[in-house]
């Protein structure tokens, strides 16, 4: 094992071990989970694995919102520096695990595991969220709300990826299901007695298409259409779609939708249809991931052997980015060979539980405590994020 800056090597070993005891138990659950794939919000015994874990090693398990019960929140520890710990457990449908979620779940607990052990020694508190459905609705966007994120000083996990990378940035991210209701005729017979709800969709797509040319930079707009029809000689009195928006910047993405929301009202209007416009689950922000922590998270890693990226490129889209919006966070990408694979795909998840992807787990147990106890050695960092989480809790910084 390598020294790591900033951090006494006999701490930097006692990490490595701890993760180390649990190694049997942190490949256990990738394993368990990757074999029992559920979907977002229906994470039942994923969040009861993890549960288990954790209360059988001394955490306390406290109250998570009544109306997301997937969700879990467990505490060790009493200090006013709070690590926050993101648990992801929800897999896709058709594909099991194929952004590795079973990786990114196995990596947390286990520096939670480590750190909670630590927890006395590094004066702080280990708070581990479950945080269901990051693949459609956000659960963290949920927690936030519910006040689970006011105390902590920093937030961490790590993403399941083709390669190591810190610094990387999400694109904000929503998505609206929308309904054109019209009225049904005859096609040949009397089809002045129609209200088109086809006519109002493709008027809808066209102006978005138009639209494009004119939105922020780098956003991205995309469409599906669910219904169109039922029958060629019958004018639609119903259509459905879903449009779902991207844009590097939560102020970006609130441009589109305003712009995309007038496309559709268009549609509307033109034919004299009813729009009912529906948000699906809650809009993600960009990610913003801490300078500090990405650092010093990239130091555990390099001790480990790992060569680990620095980047700043925008990627996909997280819930994360909206806990980073609110506390300093990291969400790093933990690497492991996927053959080439993209994520969303089954060929992805076909490498979940390799050597490779075991391998990751343990590193990234490592990478993720590691980073957070030098946080809270480092006194200037301590103060900084102690700070911050006092100043949203309205309270008294930690002295």
């Amino acid at each position: 094992m390598k020294d790591v800056p900033g951090i006494p090597h006999h701490l930097v070993e006692r990490v490595s071990s701890l993760v180390e005891e649990h190694r049997t138990l942190l490949v256990a659950l990738s394993h368990a989970l990757h074999a029992d794939p559920e979907l977002s919000g229906e994470e039942v015994r994923a969040a009861q694995r993890v549960g288990a874990l954790l209360s059988d090693s001394g955490f306390e398990r406290e109250p998570a919102p009544a109306d997301l019960p997937t969700a879990f929140c467990y505490r060790k520890g009493a200090a006013p520096m709070v690590v926050a710990v993101c648990v992801e457990y929800d897999a896709l449908p058709g594909m099991g695990h194929a952004c590795g979620h079973n990786v990114n779940a196995a990596a947390a607990v286990g520096a939670a595991l480590a750190l909670g052990a630590l927890a006395e020694t590094l004066e702080v508190s280990v708070k581990v969220l479950g945080t269901p459905a990051e693949e459609t609705f956000g659960g963290k966007a949920r927690l936030i709300e519910s006040g689970h994120f006011d105390d902590a000083s920093l937030a961490m996990m790590a993403h399941a990826a083709d390669h190591d990378a810190v610094g990387g940035r999400s694109l904000a991210l929503c998505r609206w299901d929308f309904t054109y209701t019209g009225a049904p005729a005859h096609a040949a017979a009397a089809p002045e007695r129609g209200v088109n709800a086809l006519d109002a969709l493709v008027i809808a797509q066209t102006a978005v298409a138009l639209a494009r040319q004119q939105l922020p930079p780098r956003s991205v707009v995309s469409t599906i259409t669910t219904e169109g029809g039922s029958a060629v000689n019958v004018i639609p009195a119903r259509t459905r779609a879903a449009i779902e928006m991207r844009s590097p910047s939560l102020d970006g993405l609130r441009v589109i939708q305003r712009r995309v929301r007038a496309c559709l009202e268009a549609g509307a209007l033109a034919t004299g249809c009813a729009l009912e416009l529906t948000p699906v689950g809650n809009d993600f922000a960009d990610l913003r991931q801490d300078t500090s922590l990405s650092a010093f998270y990239r130091d555990a890693m390099i001790s480990r052997g790992r060569d680990v990226e620095v980047t700043d490129a925008a990627l996909a889209s997280t819930d994360m980015g909206n806990v980073s919006h609110l506390v300093p966070s990291i969400h790093p990408l933990l690497g492991y060979d996927v053959g080439g694979a993209t994520p969303h795909t089954a060929a992805f998840t076909d490498h979940g539980t390799s050597p490779s992807a075991d391998r990751a787990v343990l590193d990234g147990a490592f990478g993720l405590a590691l980073a957070a106890a030098r946080a809270a050695r480092d006194p200037a960092q301590r103060t900084r994020l102690t700070r911050g989480a006092a100043l949203r809790r309205g309270s008294p910084p930690e002295r």
